[in-house]
């Protein structure tokens, strides 16, 4: 075999190696990342039976352009309301986009729960909650929440739950999984390689785009409206 032969057939297997290696690597931590957090996904009844927790967290997702929840959005506001509803907390925090004035999850959130039977005052916004990683960090550092139960769909829930423990909160979910959603096979895609980001930022812990002052979940959640 001519030498420049053979070593483009080595190179191609080293290739092959690596791209299995890798292609385990992935499979295993996702694996991790879903049998860690499996046993900390309640039925809202479960839930109810929880003492002490210091905020239902509902993570945002798309707002169409006519400002209405997507299907998903409003799943998670419904399910986040039910919460509320049953006494698993006495407050509710929205986190979400809203970096553009012209784009707005927090506040279409709010204005949901409110309509829902909420209390403007127990509704908390999280203008910032840019990213499933930085919504959590946030609620521990700027809201002060400890104790969490975390509103998502399910295939989105699994990391949610990841980064919180990583971050030193006892947090619990319950999945918005209330109807089937287009595109889902897509996410459920995406989302193995967003597990992988999200052990990474949860192993080295980097600060979110915003920081700011504290706020007490003890008061008033209007302290987070819009001026």
């Amino acid at each position: 075999m001519k030498r420049p032969i053979k070593i483009l057939l080595i190179a191609v297997c080293c290739m092959l190696v690596l791209a299995i290696l890798g292609s385990s690597a992935v499979l295993i931590a996702n694996a991790f990342v879903k049998g860690s957090t499996t046993p900390r996904i309640l039925s809202p009844e479960k839930a109810a039976e929880l003492r002490d927790v210091d905020c239902i967290i509902v993570l945002g997702c798309l707002v169409k352009a006519d400002g209405t929840p997507s299907d998903m959005l409003a799943d998670r506001i419904s399910v986040g309301v039910s919460l509320y509803q049953n006494g698993t907390s006495p407050k509710l925090l929205m986190s979400g986009d809203h970096g553009q004035k012209e784009y707005d999850e927090v506040n279409t959130m709010k204005s949901c729960a409110i309509a829902a039977g909420v209390p403007s005052e127990d509704i908390f916004m999280d203008h910032a909650g840019f990213s499933t990683y930085e919504s959590i960090y946030r609620a521990k550092e700027i809201f002060g929440a400890d104790k969490i139960v975390i509103v998502t769909q399910q295939y989105h829930l699994h990391r949610a739950l990841y980064v919180a423990e990583a971050l030193g909160i006892e947090a619990y979910g319950v999945s918005a999984d209330l109807r089937s959603y287009a595109g889902q096979t897509k996410r459920d895609l995406r989302e193995v390689l967003a597990r992988i980001k999200d052990m990474a930022y949860a192993l080295f812990k980097p600060l979110p785009t915003y920081l700011g002052d504290p706020i007490s979940l003890d008061g008033s959640g209007d302290v987070t409206n819009d001026h």
